[in-house]
């Protein structure tokens, strides 16, 4: 076998279907064999769409995602997309191709070091100079995405290497890597000992993190959150680990949580995270947050743990194998007042907005979520559509947010709901969008069309970059500095018809409730909805940058 069919081969055998990427000349070897082969392959616009694409694939579905670029400008042009995977810890193998082996460090053409550039975003990266070890590379790439704490991965696959002779592929030995062994059993001891804290709370709190999803572990969460009577509050990554309408539920928390989630976390006296990170946008000013709590840390990644806040018991290991022995060794709190207070705190500072003066954002994603019962797929962009999304969709199920966290990756929602609508055809996804963010990827709309992806596309068109603005207008005395579009938007509708989509404008709730009906029949073609809504409408609650959760803003005076 040449060694693209080896590739393709080993990329079977991982049980891959699906394909994304752009051809180059360094990869023609393996696009030669891709012509024959029974694998789909989606022709994106841009490689950064590709890398999108197969994240929202592997978010979704759980499976891991792959992508293929060319070397030089291909392979950096991924580099946006594996750092948005690798910040979320999500399953990817990128494959690009390299220069001939012989030429590697001559500054050959389209030659950029792709390990060096991606060493840092990736959770491991391969260069394959010998055809013998592609075989074994390709099932060392996949078992190190998808085990432990999920990430990208990336093979360099020179030239010459993809058309050498080698041996017929033959699936080989389960992969054992001396060096990485993930621990998915929790410390016995160590459970016990977070048993007996959350048994003796008086004010116990559970923090879901984007780790319970990856862990496919919502199910015992919510088993522990119903047997131990423990209210539960999520991270942005963690929406759909819990279903919005349980009682015990509080939404999101930090920056734009719920006033609620904020002051249980500063008052709760026992936090138990599980999968979370304790990033900024969560805890606030970190040396004043959960200041009363003795803190449970589960994580299967040790790094993560005692990274960013103190923690009192950390357990490393998998979620899913960990929270059942917990249960089984806690007894419930005596926290029957607690909960009441929280359920005080609820109906006090509930979620709310001025719906009067015309097509509001949030009335926008509250009118999705229940024309689809919260039953969606969605996708977002970054910013304020993020936001509003994160504070007004009832998630109800795990892998149903698809959104970047970590990094905060404009131009990420509307591949990664391409990726997102072929693992789930008969689903109906949507990418949440800003009028800014939209535009850093709008091209794949010809990738949509092409392949008769039903997707809805929201524009939340306020014709400024509104997160941004926000911010400008709050801490910047409204010196709006180029952070307003005055008007030089494309004519989204217009934009999406000359792509073969489908276009609707929505500027009032009832114009809005239309498209939207239009658009959840359409089955065959991407459809746009320009929501027109008003520039200065910004996302609150608000924790000031570097503020602690206690300091929320909840509007403007």
């Amino acid at each position: 076998m040449k060694g693209a069919e080896i590739l393709v081969k080993a990329l079977q055998h991982e049980g891959v279907k699906i394909l994304f990427g752009y051809p180059g000349g360094s990869v023609l070897p393996l696009f030669d064999v891709l012509y024959d082969e029974g694998l789909r392959f989606i022709l994106v616009r841009h490689e950064q769409g590709a890398a999108h694409a197969a994240d929202g694939y592997a978010r979704a579905s759980g499976s891991v995602g792959v992508c293929i670029a060319t070397s030089g400008p291909g392979a950096t042009n991924l580099v946006t997309g594996l750092a948005t995977a690798y910040m979320d810890s999500i399953p990817v193998v990128a494959i690009t191709g390299q220069v001939a082996t012989h030429l590697i460090g001559n500054d050959a053409f389209q030659e950029v070091d792709t390990t060096g550039i991606t060493r840092p975003i990736t959770k491991h990266n391969f260069l394959v100079k010998d055809v013998k070890e592609l075989g074994r590379t390709v099932s060392e790439a996949f078992h190190i995405a998808r085990t432990g704490r999920p990430g990208p991965v990336l093979i360099d696959l020179p030239s010459d290497v993809q058309r050498a002779d080698g041996e017929p592929f033959a699936p080989g030995e389960p992969v054992a890597i001396r060096s990485y062994r993930p621990n998915y059993e929790g410390h016995p001891l160590q459970i016990q000992r977070a048993a007996r804290l959350l048994s003796d709370a008086r004010k116990p709190l559970v923090l879901a993190g984007g780790g319970v999803i990856l862990a496919n572990a919502s199910d015992a969460l919510r088993e522990c959150v119903d047997t131990l009577g423990i209210p539960v509050t999520s991270t942005l990554m963690g929406l759909g680990a819990m279903p919005s309408d349980h009682p015990l539920f509080l939404g999101m928390l930090g920056m734009h949580g719920t006033v609620y989630a904020n002051k249980a976390v500063q008052e709760c006296d026992v936090l138990l995270a599980v999968g979370a990170r304790f990033d900024d946008r969560v805890t606030g000013k970190i040396s004043e947050f959960a200041p009363r709590a003795k803190i449970i840390h589960i994580d299967i990644d040790p790094t993560s743990l005692e990274k960013n806040v103190r923690v009192d018991v950390p357990i490393v290991g998998d979620a899913g194998r960990i929270l059942p022995e917990l249960i089984a060794r806690a007894t419930p709190p005596a926290a029957e007042e607690w909960r009441k207070l929280i359920a005080e705190w609820k109906r006090k500072y509930p979620l709310t907005y001025d719906a009067n003066g015309g097509l509001k954002p949030q009335f926008v994603i509250q009118t999705i979520s229940c024309m689809t019962d919260g039953e969606a797929i969605v996708c977002t962009e970054v910013g304020q559509n993020q936001m509003w999304t994160a504070q007004y969709f009832a998630f109800k199920k795990p892998r149903t947010l698809i959104t970047s966290g970590g990094l905060g990756t404009m131009g990420f929602g509307f591949p990664a709901a391409i990726g997102a609508q072929l693992a789930f055809p008969d689903r109906t996804v949507f990418d949440i969008a800003g009028d800014g963010s939209i535009q850093m990827n709008i091209q794949e709309l010809a990738t949509a069309v092409c392949n008769r992806l039903p997707v809805k596309i929201i524009i939340l068109n306020n014709c400024c970059l509104g997160m941004v603005r926000q911010w400008q207008q709050l801490f910047y005395k409204r010196r709006y500095s180029y952070t307003c579009f005055d008007g030089a938007q494309p004519d989204f509708v217009k934009l999406a018809e000359a792509y073969g989509a489908v276009g609707y404008r929505a500027d009032t709730p009832e114009s809005f409730e239309k498209a939207l009906a239009s658009a959840l029949k359409e089955r065959e073609k991407p459809v746009l909805i320009d929501c027109r809504v008003a520039c200065e409408e910004n996302v609150f609650p608000m924790v000031p940058a570097g503020a602690s959760l206690h300091e929320m803003m909840e509007g403007l005076a």
